[in-house]
């Protein structure tokens, strides 16, 4: 019935079908979820899946186990992960997302949150999620009842809000969707804007026959370089499977950072309200904070992923989140990431200043980073230590593994959640710097 230990993560739930996650396991964590909603007052949960081939039947199972343990199922069907974040928000129920995000076909998991779009996650409630999984069904009670919900329409409508529909000149757009959700949400925003968009990919096919769903490696972005240098873009958007996460690659094809994405994005929500916070992830460009700053705003650091950022969002009353990896989260979105969200505040944006998108950007981009270098280690831990001793001059911190500013330099080394892998991220002046300190600190890692 799945292996619970290996598919609960730390922000979600993910693992191979057939192997680590079946019908059989979701039907008992339909169940759990429901028991632990059930228990903090909620009565219904929404429940909403990406294309992959057996999200309709891992979908189904969970929704039984939900409906079995006494709670009712809003099933929203095919969507998009932001579409299941809205449906919490607007209905104030608790959500649960089918999808392995970005991961390769033969994947699958759950995404879930409490109502209003609440992040659930490790410390917030997924750990008694799975203790209840384990232990099994509750005792019977009366079974509640499934209805069918299309939410496109309406979600729709609350993304175009974000923006002035009349500030948005027309634009050349070459959107990459992977064979996925963005393929169903992209079409249906960007209907009647004053947009021409060519899509690459946009049948919904869970196999990935392109390409994998991933654009945060450079290699997934090629295929929309290539397209918009030769359709002439004003600019390109490659979208992960899930349709929660966006890259952007300007009209000369060149990629834009996340960290510079969300400075665009800050620039454009602190002139709509002046003096507001800004969170971003420990492993952004200091680029983002520094501009916050500038502009009057309040730049509050975050550990990396989903739930943290959506913690911090909801303590410090942020008005927009930023994380490298190319998630977005609004204020006025329940706090929660929203990709096409980000897509038309960042159009509105070029609208008005006018000129190119890189133009734009030169304005905003002041350093040179590495990228996440990822390094397996046996024990990372004890290479963690091995570095911070080695650094003990420079200024550290250990909100998220370590970080250490050098003042001209910084980095973050990072153990991941799942393997014996350390991340690195390192910002310098320039790229010869990036690379000499690279192989300084890496060279301590590995020594």
């Amino acid at each position: 019935m799945g292996d619970f230990d290996a598919i609960f993560k730390a922000y979600d739930i993910r693992g191979i079908v057939g192997e680590q996650i079946d019908a059989g396991a979701c039907f008992a964590i339909g169940g759990a979820f429901a028991g632990h909603v059930r228990d903090r007052g909620a009565s219904r949960v929404v429940v909403g899946r990406d294309m992959r081939p057996d999200g309709a039947e891992l979908s189904g199972a969970f929704c039984d186990g939900v409906v079995a343990a006494g709670v009712d199922v809003v099933d929203i069907g095919l969507c998009a992960t932001e579409v299941v974040y809205f449906a919490s928000g607007t209905l104030d129920a608790p959500g649960a997302m089918f999808t392995a995000s970005h991961n390769p076909v033969g994947y699958n998991g759950i995404k879930l949150c409490g109502p209003g779009a609440s992040p659930i996650g490790t410390g917030t409630g997924l750990g008694d999620v799975k203790a209840r999984a384990i232990e099994g069904p509750p005792a019977a009670v009366a079974p509640g009842r499934a209805e069918r919900r299309d939410l496109l329409d309406s979600y729709v409508e609350h993304v175009r809000s974000f923006v002035d529909i009349a500030a948005l000149r027309p634009l050349r757009l070459a959107v990459d969707t992977a064979n996925g959700m963005g393929g169903l949400v992209a079409p249906a925003v960007f209907e009647t804007l004053p947009f021409e968009v060519d899509y690459l990919y946009p049948e919904l096919d869970g196999t990935f026959p392109n390409h994998p769903a991933d654009p945060l490696k450079p290699e997934n972005l090629v295929d929309l370089q290539d397209r918009v240098r030769d359709g002439a873009a004003d600019a390109g958007l490659a979208f992960d499977g899930d349709a929660d996460r966006v890259f952007v690659v300007d009209e000369g094809s060149g990629a834009m950072s996340g960290s510079l994405t969300a400075s665009i994005l800050a620039v454009a929500m602190l002139e709509r309200e002046p003096g507001a916070t800004v969170i971003h992830n420990l492993i952004c460009s200091r680029a983002l904070p520094e501009i916050v700053s500038e502009r009057g705003g309040q730049a509050v650091r975050s550990r990396v992923g989903h739930s943290f950022m959506k913690q911090a969002m909801a303590a410090h009353s942020a008005v927009l989140g930023g994380e490298h990896s190319g998630h977005y989260y609004f204020r006025e979105n329940f706090g929660a990431d929203g990709a096409m969200i980000a897509v038309l505040v960042l159009l509105e944006a070029l609208s008005r200043h006018g000129g190119r998108l890189s133009e734009l950007a030169a304005t905003l981009e002041r350093y040179a980073a590495s990228g996440e270098i990822n390094t397996e280690v046996p024990d990372p831990a004890a290479a963690i230590e091995r570095v911070a001793a080695v650094f003990e001059g420079c200024e550290q911190d250990r909100l998220d593994g370590l970080s250490v500013d050098c003042g001209d330099w910084w980095f973050n080394l990072r153990p991941s959640n799942t393997e014996p892998l350390l991340r690195l991220n390192l910002e310098a002046a320039g790229a010869g710097d990036v690379k000499a300190r690279v192989a300084e600190v890496r060279a301590l890692i590995v020594p």
